[in-house]
C-alpha cells in the first residue's frame, strides 16, 4: 500500500480508550526486553506521535525478591518515576499473588497509566523455564487468576493483557482467549498476530487479530505485528477491525516512526526519514542517555545492539554493525561511528 496524505473525506481514527485513560494518537509503542528503557523512551518522546509507551518487561518474582531484600529496583523500571504520562509497565509472571503485589506497587509507587500483562513473549526462558508468557494461552484459568487479581489491587488504573493468537497453529485460541480477558476484567487487549512457535518468522496475520474484535463487547482491541511504516499503520487502522496499533521492532532503529504514522492519520504528508546525519545525531544522544545511567563501560556494551539497529538496511550497514559489535570504549564507539556509519552523499553542483 502507498499513501502520502489521507483525505478529508475518509472517516477520522477515533483516541483509543483505556479505562479511562485516552490515548491519542492510538498508536502505542511496544515493550520489548532489552530495548524500550528510558533512553530509547526517550528519543521516542522527542520525535513525538506516539500515544501510549510501554517499559521493557518486568519479571514479578525478581521485582518481589528485590523488595524482600530492600535492594535497588530493576533497572527496567529505569525512569519510570519521574518521565511524562501516560506510561504503562509490563509485568510477567505466573503467580497471581506475586503479580498483584507488583501491580500495587506500580500503582502506588511509581503511579504508572497502565499495568499491562504480558501473555504473549515466546521465548523459552519465560515459556519452558518459568511458565509464563505465551505458556499461559494453554491455561486460561491461570490467566483469569492472574488478572483478576491485578484488576482488583490496581483499580481505578487499567490493567490490559498482550497475547499471541495462540501457541502453535495447531492450537490458535485468541478468540476463546479474548473473552477471559474481558471477562476477568481487563480495560484492552493487545493481539500479535503470530503463534508462539513462530517467534518473528512469517508474517503476522491481520484478519485473524481483526476476527478477534467481534469476540469482544467492550474492551478495546489493539494490533500488532509488522508495522514498519506509516503508511501500514494508516492501512490497519482503516482496513480491520481494531481500534488502536501497537508498533514495535521497526522502531528500534527509526524512533521517528511514530510521528510519521501520527501525521498520515492526521491527513497530512507523511514527513520524510530524518538525514542520515540526523540520524547519526540521534544515535550519539540515545548513547549519551545509556551512558549517563549506566556508566562508559556497560553502557557501551548496552548500546552495541542499539546502534546496528539504526544502520539496519542502509548501505554499508553490513561493516558498521561488525564494527560495533566489538566495541568497548567510548573512544571506540564515537570512532565507528564517525568512519562508519552511513552518511548522505554530497550534492551534485
Amino acid at each position: 500500500m502507498n499513501v502520502d496524505v489521507l483525505t478529508t473525506t475518509q472517516t477520522a481514527v477515533k483516541p483509543l480508550k483505556i479505562g479511562n485513560l485516552v490515548v491519542d494518537p492510538p498508536i502505542l509503542q511496544a515493550p520489548m526486553a532489552g530495548y524500550t528503557n528510558y533512553a530509547f523512551r526517550q528519543i521516542v518522546r522527542d520525535y513525538g506521535g506516539v500515544g501510549l509507551q510501554a517499559t521493557e518487561m518486568v519479571n514479578a518474582s525478581g521485582f518481589v525478591w528485590l523488595d524482600e531484600h530492600e535492594a535497588e529496583h530493576p533497572d527496567r523500571l529505569w525512569g519510570v518515576r519521574d518521565e511524562p504520562r501516560p506510561l504503562a509497565v509490563q509485568i510477567w509472571d505466573n503467580d497471581p499473588e506475586k503479580m498483584a503485589k507488583v501491580g500495587r506497587r506500580l500503582v502506588e509507587d511509581y503511579q504508572v497509566s497502565v499495568v499491562d500483562i504480558n501473555f504473549g513473549c515466546p521465548v523459552k526462558q519465560v515459556t519452558e523455564r518459568a511458565h509464563s508468557g505465551s505458556y499461559l494461552l494453554d491455561y486460561p484459568d491461570r490467566m483469569a487468576a492472574i488478572i483478576t487479581r491485578l484488576v482488583e489491587v490496581c483499580s481505578p488504573t487499567p490493567v490490559t493483557a498482550k497475547i499471541r493468537l495462540g501457541c502453535t497453529h495447531e492450537t490458535k485460541n485468541a478468540c476463546r482467549i479474548a473473552r477471559v480477558v474481558e471477562e476477568s476484567g481487563a480495560a484492552a487487549l493487545t493481539v500479535h498476530g503470530r503463534v508462539a512457535a513462530d517467534f518473528f518468522k512469517g508474517q503476522a496475520d491481520w484478519e485473524r487479530i481483526s476476527e478477534i474484535k467481534h469476540h469482544l463487547r467492550n474492551i478495546p482491541l489493539i494490533g500488532n505485528g509488522d508495522l514498519d511504516s506509516a503508511e501500514k499503520v494508516v492501512h490497519a487502522l482503516r482496513s480491520y477491525e481494531v481500534d488502536g496499533v501497537m508498533i514495535a521492532r521497526a522502531s528500534l532503529g527509526r524512533p521517528w516512526l511514530f510521528a510519521q504514522a501520527a501525521a498520515a492519520l492526521r491527513g497530512e504528508v507523511i514527513p520524510p526519514d530524518p538525514t542520515l546525519e540526523q540520524q547519526r545525531q540521534c544515535l550519539l544522544r540515545h548513547y549519551q542517555l545509556v551512558v549517563e545511567r549506566f556508566g562508559e563501560q556497560k553502557g557501551t556494551y548496552l548500546m552495541r545492539k542499539f546502534a546496528c539497529c539504526y544502520a539496519q538496511a542502509k548501505f554499508g550497514a553490513r561493516i558498521f554493525r561488525t564494527q560495533m559489535s566489538h566495541v568497548e570504549t567510548p573512544a571506540d564507539f564515537y570512532r565507528i561511528v564517525e568512519e562508519y556509519f552511513p552518511r548522505d552523499l554530497p550534492a551534485v553542483s
